[in-house]
């Protein structure tokens, strides 16, 4: 990739909710990569998740607004935010490199989805169209990442980064958890999203 091109990040994800961890992660991103921005990305009907119970698409958006209206250096995408059905990463990077073919894109992952990489719709047109880049997870040994990074770089001639990011143990499940049970998840979003669920009431149990 031309280093002399703009440099933007892509994090998708279903952010139900958005947590410190997801903020993290793209703060991470940008720092680390010299990156122009990190579109955060939520998605309308990803394919992993047809059945989901949580918040509604627009809950899910403000969320996301909320949690990054403070940092200039996130931007919130409704990219994948669409009726037209659920959302491939090979078709949102065609989109975006169809609108800006004068940016270099990075693709923000975890290490358990790298391991997964070859069941992903179009992997090959996924490495074409950007930069991979794998945040690194004390849950995984050195080995096993090195070892998905060198099939994923071979069979795809990939370009893959290793982010390296604070290794916080959270996800967007357990919070919804927690909060049906009553118990409180201050400090696992940021404050306003978590103002916003409570006076929402989105997961119930509050």
């Amino acid at each position: 990739m031309d280093s002399g091109r703009r440099r933007v990040g892509i994090m998708g994800g279903t952010f139900d909710p958005i947590h410190i961890g997801h903020l993290i992660l793209a703060q991470s991103a940008w720092e680390q990569f010299s990156l122009e921005k990190v579109l955060v990305m939520p998605s309308g009907n990803p394919p992993h998740k047809r059945e989901r119970d949580g918040a509604t698409n627009a809950q899910r958006i403000e969320m996301v607004r909320l949690a990054i209206v403070s940092n200039p250096h996130l931007t919130l995408s409704l990219e994948e935010m669409h009726d037209a059905g659920y959302n491939y990463t090979k078709e949102t990077l065609r989109r975006l490199r169809s609108k800006r073919p004068d940016t270099d894109y990075y693709f923000i992952m975890g290490a358990d989805s790298l391991l997964a990489f070859d069941s992903w719709n179009g992997p090959q047109e996924i490495c074409d169209q950007c930069i991979l880049t794998v945040a690194v997870r004390d849950s995984m040994d050195s080995d096993t990442l090195d070892g998905a990074i060198r099939h994923v770089s071979e069979k795809y001639h990939a370009d893959i980064r290793k982010l390296v990011t604070p290794n916080l143990d959270i996800s967007s499940h357990q919070i919804r958890t927690w909060i049906r049970e009553g118990r409180s998840v201050r400090y696992y979003l940021p404050d306003p999203v978590y103002a916003y669920i409570l006076d929402k009431n989105i997961y119930g149990g509050i």
